[in-house]
């Protein structure tokens, strides 16, 4: 009986600011390795075609759907989960601001959501209406909560800019 060949190296990633080593394919999706090796529940499984947004990872400040990026990709760039952005003890204020507008119902589309929010404030701390649907018209929400979650990156802005006052007193 022949043996399967094995393409499996180690690769390592900085993840939430940590480097981490994992044996796996270069072809491996990155979802998969974030989710099944470092355990990371933040991007989740949608389509598996980069078309809904749930597995939204910031790669170097930049919203990448993990679902579709291979892991070889990550090398030697930060990718940051919804995990590298704040906890329970201590969210981020776009966390928070989807906390108080009450931004979910089944809440699968959040990660998305979440990370694309932060990779828009990023670039733009103060972006209009139209600016935010562009920012999120990739990601799906199947429950509808769109108009919470408008609200919630209006406030998210707000936190983030009152934050960014704050550091300049």
């Amino acid at each position: 009986m022949t043996e399967p060949v094995s393409n499996a190296q180690a690769v390592t990633l900085t993840v939430n600011g940590c480097t981490r080593t994992v044996v796996t394919e270069r072809s491996t999706p990155l979802l998969y390795v974030l989710r099944n090796d470092f355990e990371l529940n933040g991007p989740k499984y949608g389509c598996g075609l980069g078309q809904c947004g749930a597995c939204t990872v910031l790669m170097n400040g930049g919203a990448t759907r993990s679902c579709v990026v291979p892991v070889a990709a990550a090398i030697g760039r930060e990718t940051t989960t919804l995990e590298g952005l704040g906890d329970i003890h201590a969210p981020h204020p776009i966390q928070r601001a989807f906390i108080d507008e009450q931004a979910a119902q089944c809440g699968y589309c959040l990660n998305g959501m979440i990370m694309s929010t932060k990779a828009l404030l990023d670039r733009n701390p103060d972006p209009d209406d139209d600016a935010i649907k562009d920012a999120l018209r990739f990601n799906l929400c199947r429950c509808g909560t769109h108009l919470e979650i408008l609200a919630a990156v209006r406030r998210a802005a707000k936190y983030v800019r009152d934050e960014m006052r704050a550091c300049t007193r």
